[in-house]
């Protein structure tokens, strides 16, 4: 069964659908924030569908594979790099989920390590 207003049915962390740009966080079977704009990975950097979890965080990181970008408030749930993080809610990703400021603020000091992540297409 589905959380109500989202494509996922995991109970506690973040669900995101590729298909309408949206991400939300849910606590106790409900979204507990959002939904909120994102944009994701572009072709051949596809953000990868399924059931993850938030492996690491750091507050303010850099894409060494991508000139050094900036990339606040990252929040990593797939082991090549892939995290939520502020970015450009315009163009798409090399693989991420990019937030607005506030939202990648938001799911960084909400989510915890080991917290579910689902990304439905």
């Amino acid at each position: 069964m589905t959380v109500p207003g989202t494509p996922c049915d995991i109970t506690e962390g973040a669900c995101v659908r590729l298909s309408t740009n949206q991400s939300w966080l849910i606590s106790g079977g409900r979204i507990s924030y959002g939904p909120v704009p994102t944009t994701s990975g572009r072709p051949g950097y596809e953000t990868p569908v399924g059931y993850h979890e938030v492996l690491w965080k750091v507050e303010l990181d850099y894409s060494r594979d991508f000139g050094m970008a900036e990339m606040p408030y990252s929040t990593y749930f797939v082991g090549n790099g892939i995290a939520f993080h502020e970015g450009s809610l315009y163009d798409e990703s090399h693989g991420c989920i990019h937030l607005s400021r506030e939202a990648a603020a938001k799911y960084f000091h909400t989510l915890r390590v080991g917290d579910q992540v689902q990304v439905t297409a």
